[in-house]
């Protein structure tokens, strides 16, 4: 029995979809061949330290990405991921993306436990806002004036504790894990298929490459285009 087996309409299904499941949508990949990080070093913008010494720079990086992501739209994989709640008991979406494509695919409750640039939030205060029509420059805060910036978890920095207490609460709660397009090496999402394997759930990887080493907590390893895969895989009832 393989992954569609297990996707009956009593199936409480976890997904956990990293940068892979974004490329077709044409944007690029941290890690792995073509990755952002092969030009750039994520010192320079990614990462808590960087926010502290130069805010100004790393809004201006992550308006970029805002724009690139603004011009993408979901591909198969979402819609596919989106479609499969109409036909199981429940699906949660754990996603390592800040493009949002999941939700604009029509998924619901998703869980951005990197954050999304689909909003800003202050850096001093707790105004938060949508980032639609960001200025191209560092904006002030309306309420404290200082510095805005997007609403994203930088390497060093804390995951919000509502969003990750969610994720563990669904990956307790599932009969199937599906990560797709990660690598699985980012903590505490890299310790998720341990998780659900624990309480019981099948298992599944989903990606363009093997994991090395295996992760033996994964009861199966699909190899492909995620926007070719799910579609097929999540179609079969």
């Amino acid at each position: 029995m393989g992954l569609a087996d297990h996707l009956g309409p009593r199936a409480c299904v976890v997904f956990l979809t990293g940068a892979g499941i974004s490329v077709a949508s044409g944007i690029r990949p941290f890690r792995g061949p073509g990755g952002l990080w092969e030009e750039v070093d994520p010192s320079e913008w990614a990462n808590a330290a960087a926010m502290e010494r130069d805010p100004g720079r790393c809004w201006r990086a992550h308006h970029e990405m805002a724009s690139i992501v603004g011009a993408a739209a979901p591909n198969a994989a979402h819609r596919a991921i989106a479609e499969l709640a109409g036909r199981v008991a429940s699906v949660v979406v754990i996603t390592q993306n800040i493009d949002g494509l999941h939700t604009r695919a029509g998924a619901k409750g998703v869980l951005e436990i990197h954050g999304s640039l689909s909003h800003l939030r202050c850096t001093a205060c707790a105004h938060r806002a949508p980032a639609e029509g960001a200025p191209a420059e560092i904006p002030s805060c309306p309420r404290c004036q200082a510095p805005l910036r997007y609403d994203l978890v930088l390497f060093d920095e804390m995951l919000p504790v509502d969003t990750e207490r969610a994720a563990r609460d669904a990956l307790r709660a599932c009969t199937c894990f599906v990560a797709v397009g990660t690598s699985g090496v980012v903590w505490p999402a890299a310790g998720y298929a341990r998780e659900a394997d624990f309480a019981g759930a099948y298992t599944a990887f989903v990606n363009l490459e093997p994991l090395d080493p295996p992760n033996p907590y994964f009861h199966e390893t699909i190899l492909g285009r995620a926007e070719q895969v799910l579609p097929t895989l999540l179609g079969r009832r």
